[in-house]
């Protein structure tokens, strides 16, 4: 393994000419035009673009000779599975996994239509630009350039192993990612398990360069939390507004907020803790003192060291991974200005860390009500899913964090918790461990997470210019 800050001699991408990734990359940002042009909002209204979209991929890779399956489980909602094959000494395969599924986007304050695909400025704007259709475009890119691989030698990517590749390679976009997957890969988990069992999955959110202290730190997802959503019924007495009274629900609520939303208590995971330790390795000074702090579990300087040295977006995101969170996110109550509510209901969106299950976050949740407010309430999970950890020594993450060093010797790759779920998640069911990994080098102002599920969601076309030849490096040192 290279030495990190030298490039290996040698990587795969400089076997392509500068004229093929010129085509590879203009042909990158059409594809990715041409998704974000097909609206695929989860939930749909009404269904079919998800569908649309997976028609789409599916054309685009038979167009390359490579068949494609498309899976309809639910009317309009569409997944899309593929296959290359290697010679098979290499092992299991590698996954491609992504999914082509939106959140939706009120155009009222953006500056371009979420969903026209435009570019300017060197960014491509519309809903799903990072989240996540940028990786959809560069996985079937890749797919694509091997499938030509093989064409070039004469032989047909639907029926021979593609030159150079010793593991397959599984190709999957699915639905539903953005409502929990259900309809998604968690159908193809249960009824086509075959398109998705491999030595290990390329996913989304990871490999994108975050500065700090001039330093340029590449985060890799090995991890992300689990999550639990409640809904709070809460009982007070109906009454008229002109007379006040304690057991008004709106109030009980309110109560119940505030106790809720005190953030709980700090605790380190091993890949957060190897993440302070990686980034304190890597910047100079004040910093690293602080993300020593941090690795080491004090809570206290570990909150200086976030509000010292991170981005608000950064901020938020670091209390994030130190904690188990409640957020207290939809509240229900009253029916008219003058009529006390005798009800009113909390819906809760809970991230939880590896070591946390559900049971110790409803006590946490009673323990913050109290006796006297608990007995007011009714707590009903409404849906639920564990964390996923996956080895941050494993021979794909340290092929995954070479591939970064290679094209760029002075970023620092380093394993990362996400606080959000993926279809990672699903992959659990079936031992396939994931690693998020959708690589951009980003101008030091750019705050990326800021962009997710955000308002003018945009990618740097640079971003994506370098990003696709270190997709392409990670893949063919894996499978080759």
């Amino acid at each position: 393994m290279a030495a990190q800050g030298s490039p290996q001699a040698s990587r795969p991408s400089d076997a392509r000419s500068a004229e093929a990734w010129a085509r590879a990359h203009e042909r990158l940002v059409e594809t990715l035009r041409e998704l974000i042009r097909i609206p695929s909002v989860n939930p749909p209204d009404p269904p079919g673009p998800e569908l649309d979209a997976a028609r789409a991929i599916a054309a685009r890779l038979e167009a390359s000779g490579v068949p494609a399956t498309v899976y309809e489980p639910v009317p309009g909602r569409g997944s899309v599975v593929a296959r290359l094959r290697g010679d098979g000494t290499g092992g299991d395969p590698l996954l491609l996994l992504s999914h082509l599924d939106v959140v939706p986007a009120p155009p009222d304050r953006w500056t371009h239509d979420p969903f026209a695909g435009d570019v300017e400025d060197g960014y491509l704007y519309g809903r799903g630009a990072v989240d996540m259709k940028d990786l959809v475009a560069m996985e079937l890119e890749v797919v694509r350039g091997l499938a030509e691989r093989a064409a070039a030698a004469g032989l047909d990517p639907a029926l021979h192993p593609i030159p150079g590749l010793r593991r397959d390679i599984l190709f999957a976009v699915t639905a539903d990612e953005e409502a929990g997957g259900h309809a998604g890969i968690g159908w193809i988990v249960e009824h086509h398990p075959e398109h998705l069992r491999a030595a290990g999955a390329i996913n989304e959110s990871g490999g994108v360069s975050l500065e700090v202290g001039g330093v340029r730190l590449y985060p890799i997802q090995v991890a992300e939390k689990g999550y639990c959503v409640y809904r709070i019924a809460i009982r007070g007495t109906w009454g008229h507004g002109s007379m006040p009274r304690p057991d008004n629900a709106a109030v009980l609520a309110a109560e119940a907020i505030r106790r809720l939303s005190v953030p709980g208590p700090a605790r380190l995971t091993p890949v957060m803790a190897r993440f302070f330790e990686a980034a304190a390795e890597a910047l100079p000074g004040d910093a690293a003192t602080l993300l020593r702090a941090m690795a080491g579990g004090d809570a206290g300087r570990a909150e200086a060291a976030i509000d010292q040295r991170c981005a608000p977006v950064y901020a938020r995101a670091a209390r994030a991974l130190v904690r188990d969170t409640i957020s207290p996110n939809v509240i229900h109550a009253g029916v008219k200005y003058n009529v006390i509510p005798g009800e009113a209901v909390i819906e809760l969106d809970c991230r939880h860390l590896p070591g946390t299950d559900e049971p110790a976050i409803r006590a946490d949740i009673e323990a913050r009500l109290g006796p006297e407010l608990l007995a007011a309430c009714r707590i009903e999970l409404v849906t639920t899913a564990p964390p996923v950890v996956a080895d941050h020594e494993s021979p794909l993450y340290e092929i995954l964090a070479q591939a970064i060093r290679d094209h760029d010797p002075d970023g620092v790759p380093l394993p990362v918790m996400a606080p959000f779920a993926t279809d990672a998640k699903h992959l659990l069911r079936l031992g396939v461990p994931a690693y998020g990994f959708s690589p951009l080098r980003l101008e030091a102002t750019e705050t990326y997470l800021d962009r997710y599920h955000g308002v003018d969601e945009r990618v740097s076309l640079e971003g994506l210019r370098w990003g696709l030849p270190v997709l392409w490096d990670a893949v063919l040192r894996f499978c080759g």
